[in-house]
């Protein structure tokens, strides 16, 4: 049985960066921690942690150290259970939250695995037992092989609540008890695709990008995204001129997309 929900991104791409804000309002900074994407460790976020302490002098900044490099291959409900036991005594410590902040742990560097056979081909190694114990392909959604997705993903779909299963309901609470959640990403990330997958989109079958409104899990609000829009929780921090590997490590970015968000 999959564990209790860790907030991620959704669609054929996990968002870029993904800031929560979890708990509630208090005196002083909340806690940030960050979760890396794949093949990063938590050196490589020393940029946007100096970032932090420079602005919020003081700020606890955890970067959690668990599947680094080639460790975050293995399969997201076993990552999902590590970082979920790596945040629990930093909540316990923390009675106003913290900020949660995640960057991209995304199915797009298939292409330079896979690059002439990935939109024909890929979909039969990640629609199997042995894809599905890979993290890259525990994202893939494919809109050509909708059916197959649907009845074959062991992380995505079931997250999405696209396929029924008993954890939705519980899911879902856990997901709408966050005070925001901030999306970033942007046209020139050369990597994210489709882009608008950092706010929500995807392709429709015909691989036509579909804003976040009109997605299927948006309009039935099966894991609270319409929820969060309606009451004010949801944002977006769209960018042009940013490649992938710089989000994290642009100061601007950081003025602009997460420092406004770290109460």
């Amino acid at each position: 049985m999959p564990p209790s929900r860790l907030a991620v991104g959704r669609g054929g791409v996990p968002r870029l960066l993904l800031l929560l804000v979890l708990g509630c309002a208090g005196g002083a900074y909340r806690p940030v921690v960050i979760i890396h994407g794949l093949f990063d460790s938590p050196s490589d976020f020393r940029h946007l942690r100096a970032f932090i302490n420079e602005s919020h002098p003081g700020t606890e900044v955890t970067v959690l150290d668990l599947f680094d490099r080639g460790a975050s291959l293995r399969p997201l409900w076993l990552q999902v259970e590590g970082f979920r036991r790596a945040l629990a005594p930093i909540m316990a410590n923390a009675a106003d939250g913290v900020h949660l902040l995640g960057y991209s742990q995304d199915t797009a560097y298939l292409q330079w695995l896979f690059p002439r056979h990935m939109k024909s081909n890929l979909y039969r190694l990640c629609y199997t037992p042995l894809g599905q114990g890979v993290s890259i392909c525990n994202y893939w959604n494919d809109p050509h092989h909708r059916d197959l997705y649907l009845n074959s993903s062991d992380f995505l779909a079931p997250l999405n609540d696209e396929r029924m299963h008993p954890n939705a309901s519980e899911w879902k609470r856990n997901l709408l008890r966050i005070q925001n959640l901030v999306l970033i990403g942007g046209p020139d990330d050369g990597v994210i695709t489709p882009w608008q997958s950092s706010l929500f989109g995807f392709y429709d079958a015909n691989e036509t990008v579909r804003d976040m409104e009109e997605q299927e899990v948006f309009v039935r609000d099966t894991f609270g995204l319409r929820t969060l829009l309606l009451r004010g929780a949801l944002g977006g921090c769209a960018v042009p001129g940013v490649a992938h590997t710089a989000w994290h490590s642009l100061r601007p970015i950081f003025e602009r997309c997460i420092r406004p968000w770290l109460t």
